[in-house]
Order: structure tokens, then sequence, then C-alpha cells
């Protein structure tokens, strides 16, 4: 049975989401949505949640190099907390160390600095945050 998934690039500007099939471990990036400080308009969650159906969402926390947390990251958790609470949904989260760096990069060789733009680039960490999570969940 293959459970589709939604993951989330948590930011206070904007907030990359991506889809997941569990069946074939793979995910891509869907697009980043607006936040005013972090907070997003959940009625364009809720219609990507209507859209997608998800099983379960992936919300990538971040973290400092050496593991410990940082003020978004307690943002990230309150944001994965109101995903739950509102839409009943099972949410876990994703360390996401590296995934920006690595989205850049994955970016650039696709299309060289004319793809960095800030969304593409959330949308794609969100896409390796998935990833990451199936990675370490198969």
């Amino acid at each position: 049975m293959s459970r589709t998934l939604l993951g989330f690039d948590y930011g206070l500007k904007s907030i990359g989401v991506a889809v997941g099939q569990e069946l074939t471990a793979s995910a891509r990036p869907l697009l980043a949505l607006k936040a005013n400080d972090g907070v997003p308009n959940w009625e364009q969650i809720e219609k990507l949640l209507r859209e997608w159906q998800p099983a379960l969402l992936v919300v990538g926390l971040p973290l400092n190099m050496d593991g410990t947390e940082q003020d978004i990251s307690r943002r990230a958790r309150k944001f994965a907390n109101r995903l739950h609470g509102r839409f009943g949904l099972p949410v876990e989260l994703q360390d996401e160390r590296l995934t920006t760096t690595d989205a850049r990069a994955r970016l650039f060789e696709a299309g060289g600095y004319k793809a960095l733009g800030k969304d593409a680039v959330d949308a794609v960490s969100a896409q390796l945050i998935l990833e990451s999570w199936m990675e370490a969940h198969p």
C-alpha cells in the first residue's frame, strides 16, 4: 500500500510544499506558500490537503549544525502542531539541516542562476525533507 505524503519547509515568509509517494520513495516540489511572520493562509493548505489527500504530513525541523534548536525550530514545531490540530492528520518532524544548501545546488545544476528563485528553493527544500524522511522510514 502506498501512502501520499506532503512535506513542508517552514519559513517566516514562505513555506515550501512537496508531494511524495511511499511506494516509489520519491517526491517532487509543488509550490511555495506565502507566510506572514510564519503564519500561512490556512485555506491554501486546506485546498492542498483536499487535492492530494495525504496520509501523513512531514515538517522540516530547522536545527543548528550541532543539533541544538533555535527560535525557528520552536516555530516549526508550533506550525506542525497547528497542522495536526486543524486537520487531524498525523504530522512528523524531519531534521532539515542543509536542505536549503542542497536545494540550491540541485536547482543551480539544473538551470543556473535563473533557477534559484526563492519559491523554487523552498519547494525543492520541501522535496528533500520528504525524501530524507522516506529514507529514514523505509
